[in-house]
């Protein structure tokens, strides 16, 4: 099915996907998140995704709750470094109600102190929580290093000093310049009627200011080849981050770095059968216990992108693991192997298709794609875009974004086996070519 997009007087765009089904999922995408943050009032994006649900001038909190729950619905929202998100999954009848709630939420909360500094102490504990996920953390500092001294650098929670100072002028001030009708777009799929939506929209969203109060600026993302070395030697695992900077999500070479990372994939030592992989370094760890963990990633935001392997390994191990890791990563620029890139191709293409699987899947990636590409782009044009990717495709993006680059890194645990960052900068290249 193809997707609708229409635009409102106010410049809000409405775009809708039908599904096949009873059930509708509707939501509001907005171009902001903490990369839109300065140092002084990081945090707040996130903060005001809690603060919406607090009620607001024609609802209380429990009233909110109790109207979501008699439609059976489902209400949910999310901060990243660039969006922010707010969607209900409900039945086709209520999608009406759905859309004025949401409409609510974003336009008339109240943004009480009390609630305000209540929230904080849910914030603080959600910031612990986080802190006790290591991952989450080696991430955290991937970014810190990598983008450091911009805001794509800072957390998305953001530091505790921030969250105690948060008050009401600050949450309505980041409301009054982000939330913009230009920078909103309402999303539909499911059983719906693109007319209807829009319709819908015009009459809850209408009066959303075309213009922002105060000029919105977003702050170029400058990469910096450094490293950040947490060393905890009680720690039994070392947790790291290895990554490389790539173009934004616009970029050409954006699907052969899709399909690359689908070549390495991501393995765990519980799973049987690594030994027989034809990813080198999968089939080492799981022989030689070089790795526990292997996760290839790419991270793209509108303007640069990060693209690495997350490993987790033993101390002792942790000399031969980075330099499996930089081997891999190094290798795309040399030789690519056609039976691996062909088995990738597809293990994307289904994972795209899966994309389409249900409502709520559907209106996630088509919002997404609304604010990262200003268009839908159709499953059969990404099935074709990922077909076209070949060696050469591959060898091309690789000898560009990885071939003897500085490289960023994040390392939590035991690390004192890892090689200094000079040392390691000579992993990005080869010489016996």
């Amino acid at each position: 099915p193809k997707a609708s997009v229409s635009k409102l007087s106010n410049g809000m765009r409405v775009a809708s996907e039908p599904f096949p089904g009873d059930s509708v999922t509707v939501g509001v995408w907005v171009d902001t998140g903490s990369r839109y943050e300065t140092e002084e009032n990081n945090g707040v994006a996130h903060f005001l995704e809690h603060m919406f649900f607090k009620g607001t001038k024609n609802r209380t909190q429990s009233q909110l709750e109790m109207e979501i729950e008699n439609m059976g619905g489902h209400l949910n929202a999310y901060t990243s470094r660039e969006q922010t998100v707010f969607f209900a999954r409900v039945f086709k009848k209520d999608t009406g109600k759905a859309l004025e709630i949401l409409s609510d939420i974003l336009q008339n909360s109240n943004f009480d102190q009390d609630y305000i500094d209540r929230e904080k102490s849910t914030i603080l504990r959600e910031m612990q929580e986080v802190e006790g996920q290591v991952e989450e953390v080696v991430f955290d500092r991937l970014h810190e290093t990598a983008f450091r001294g911009t805001s794509l650098g800072r957390t998305i929670l953001g530091p505790t000093e921030n969250i105690n100072a948060m008050n009401r002028e600050m949450i309505k001030d980041y409301v009054d310049t982000h939330y913009t009708a230009p920078r909103m777009v309402v999303v539909g799929a499911g059983a719906i009627d693109h007319n209807e939506l829009v319709k819908l929209a015009d009459t809850h969203f209408g009066n959303v200011p075309a213009e922002s109060k105060k000029p919105v600026t977003l702050e170029p993302a400058v990469y910096t080849g450094s490293e950040i070395r947490m060393r905890y030697d009680d720690m039994q695992e070392a947790h790291i981050a290895y990554a490389l900077p790539i173009g934004g999500w616009t970029d050409p070479d954006t699907f052969p770095f899709l399909v690359m990372q689908h070549m390495i994939g991501n393995w765990e030592e519980q799973v049987p059968g690594g030994q027989f992989s034809r990813v080198p370094i999968v089939q080492k760890s799981a022989k030689l216990r070089m790795a526990k963990k292997l996760s290839a990633f790419c991270t793209q935001y509108s303007d640069v992108g990060l693209f690495g392997i997350y490993a987790v390994g033993e101390a002792q191990a942790l000399d031969d693991l980075m330099y499996n890791v930089q081997g891999t990563i190094t290798e795309f620029s040399y030789e690519v192997d056609e039976t691996l890139l062909e088995q990738a191709k597809k293990t994307l293409i289904i994972s795209t298709l899966g994309l389409a699987d249900g409502s709520t899947q559907v209106c996630e990636e088509l919002g997404r794609q609304m604010l990262c590409y200003g268009r839908r782009m159709h499953p059969l044009e990404t099935v074709a875009r990922i077909q076209a990717v070949d060696a050469a495709a591959i060898k091309a993006a690789a000898g560009k974004y990885l071939y003897d680059q500085c490289h960023a890194m994040a390392a939590i645990g035991p690390t004192h086996e890892i090689k200094d960052y000079v040392q390691m900068r000579r992993g990005t290249y080869r010489l016996d070519c």
